[in-house]
């Protein structure tokens, strides 16, 4: 099987390819390389991968590339909230149009697997479901529901609706709240919390990969659903992911804010007992993964791993 990965140079995709790879699947990746990343180079040997430096938005190419594969895995995205906002023209082509492009030029028995996200939940109250009303509170997330939407609309699909995901990968990320609160506390020994109490879940980084190479080996069960994925007894607040870090680093020192406001109001709880009951778990605890990025905080330099 022939897979087309959108975006997979990202920080996602850096750790998926070697591991579709592994799987003995072909990949062909095309990435912009935007942020002049590397990740790929020791993929290079294998004769089962094809990278193609190209931006997603050229129609002539995602037409030409998707006669190619029997698959396709869209994780090319402006990702996050800030870094939406500072490019919103460029968000709205790579992350909803180019969507709708692949969908036009697709074919019908060409699976597709997407990666939303769980801030589309926004801030609630309860447990969310996949069937929750969503709450998208910045246009980031507003334009995964609308993504989501085309999807559903074409069928022969499935969507992740993924915690925030923490993990080492080769095009790393420091924006996101584990890996930066971890790098922080190595570093600065010292953060600043603002919506202190605020919840959210989390995911490692390798359950990503192994998520979407498990579902496309069961995709005919699993087709035109959405799940949710999340790391079991994850769902912690800022103070409580400090606290988690503090075990580890015991010097580090937080303080919490009751002044400023943090721009990501998300606040929620997750459950992925719908995708638990198709025999998928993520496996890998919050604490391994504090563990490895303790480790790559020796090797990081903020100005080199953010999407902003």
């Amino acid at each position: 099987m022939k897979i087309l990965v959108t975006g997979g140079a990202g920080y996602i995709g850096s750790v998926l390819v070697p591991k579709l790879l592994g799987h003995g699947y072909e990949v062909i990746v095309i990435d912009n390389f935007m942020y002049n990343q590397t990740s790929l180079l020791d993929c290079c040997h294998a004769k089962k991968l094809t990278t193609i430096r190209g931006d997603v938005r050229i129609k002539s190419l995602i037409k030409e590339q998707l006669k190619k594969v029997d698959a396709i895995f869209p994780l090319a995205c402006l990702t996050g909230a800030p870094r939406c906002d500072l490019d919103p023209v460029g968000a709205s082509t790579t992350n909803f149009e180019a969507i709708k492009t692949i969908l036009k030029f697709r074919s019908k028995k060409q699976p597709i697997i997407y990666p939303s996200t769980q801030s589309v939940y926004g801030h609630q109250d309860l447990i969310c479901m996949e069937e929750t009303k969503v709450k998208p509170l910045s246009l980031y997330s507003k334009l995964k529901v609308k993504t989501e939407s085309l999807l559903k609309e074409a069928g022969n699909f499935i969507i992740f609706r993924f915690a925030t995901v923490f993990g080492i990968s080769s095009r790393m990320r420091l924006d996101l709240l584990v890996n930066d609160f971890t790098y922080r506390a190595m570093t600065d020994k010292f953060v600043v919390l603002f919506e202190a109490n605020f919840k959210r879940d989390y995911l490692y980084i390798v359950d990503v990969a192994k998520a979407f190479s498990y579902c496309l080996e069961n995709f005919g069960k699993m087709k035109n659903q959405i799940y949710n994925v999340k790391l079991a007894s994850s769902n912690l607040t800022k103070i409580e992911l400090c606290e988690e870090i503090k075990k580890q680093i015991p010097d580090f020192v937080y303080e919490v804010s009751e002044i400023k406001k943090d721009p990501d109001r998300r606040n929620y709880m997750v459950s992925s007992e719908k995708i638990e009951k198709e025999d998928f778990f993520a496996k890998t605890s919050l604490d391994a993964g504090i563990a490895e990025l303790i480790k790559g905080s020796q090797v990081l330099r903020r100005n080199q791993f953010a999407n902003i």
